[in-house]
């Protein structure tokens, strides 16, 4: 609730559902989650989130503020996870069949991986639209980073430490190459990135700013009452393409920027330097 582009947005209504309803009712249609849980902080600003998780039957965990990492970890013990799919709050059109083929992928992956995704940041590159993302990991891995990360985005951004010194040839986007790739990083870690047909990682589908929000809510208001795909998402801009002006200014935040009281010296329990 206390983002700093826009408060409360997690709440923030898109077509008389607050935003986080989208997600948890997208996020359970995945046949492969067999559990969605809402990790938030302890914050009283995350009072009213946690309330209305209470009151619509979805588990909750509240956890450290700005160490997310730490939070994620503890809520994946918590709820005894074996593997853990990490979705963003601000994403409301996440689609859940891209959840579950990224989670297949994972799981038929021989030698056995870590840790996938279904975009990273710069320099690796996203082909995905921005609101459709997904990472997947098991809670093994999730617990050694837990352990070993040390560096202020490594832990407000969860997952970094398995991708920080992965080489960015390996994974970039490249339409000649696989679009299903995988690496071991010097950290020992066996990773994949998944990529779409064609570069779409420009699009912008998230809500962290008022003209987001906006943009959400227009596209909302086209959109079937039913289940909808990413793929009908993109033919409805391509008939509509003045929608994606309302928020095409807007700045994507980097896997290195972060909050400042993170820096500040709020350190987790398990702390770091």
């Amino acid at each position: 609730m206390a983002s700093s582009r826009l408060p409360g947005k997690v709440m923030k209504p898109i077509s008389g559902k607050p935003m986080l309803e989208w997600v948890v009712r997208r996020a359970r249609s995945a046949s492969r989650v067999d559990l969605v849980v809402v990790a938030t902080t302890t914050e009283p600003s995350d009072d009213e989130l946690a309330a209305w998780c209470a009151l619509q039957g979805i588990p909750c965990y509240r956890g450290h503020p700005y160490d997310v990492l730490d939070r994620y970890y503890k809520a994946a013990f918590a709820y005894r996870a074996a593997i853990v799919v990490r979705l963003t709050a601000d994403c409301p059109f996440l689609d859940p069949a891209l959840v579950d083929e990224l989670v297949e992928r994972f799981l038929s992956a021989s030698p056995r991986l870590d840790f996938a995704a279904n975009r990273l940041p710069q320099p690796w590159g996203r082909s995905f639209p921005i609101g459709l993302d997904a990472e997947v990991m098991t809670v093994e891995a999730l617990e050694r980073a837990w352990r070993e990360a040390d560096k202020p985005h490594q832990r407000e951004h969860v997952t970094p430490y398995f991708y920080d010194d992965a080489a960015v040839e390996a994974l970039r986007f490249d339409q000649n190459a696989p679009r299903w790739r995988e690496t071991s990083t010097p950290r020992g870690f066996r990773i994949a990135l998944w990529h779409a047909d064609s570069p779409l990682g420009d699009l912008r589908w998230t809500v962290d700013t008022p003209q987001d929000l906006q943009f959400a809510r227009a596209l909302a208001a086209l959109l079937p009452a039913g289940d909808f795909s990413w793929r009908d998402i993109l033919r409805l801009l391509g008939e509509h393409p003045e929608l994606q002006k309302i928020n095409a200014n807007v700045k994507h935040k980097t896997h290195r920027d972060v909050d400042e009281r993170m820096i500040e010296g709020k350190k987790p329990e398990n702390g770091f330097v």
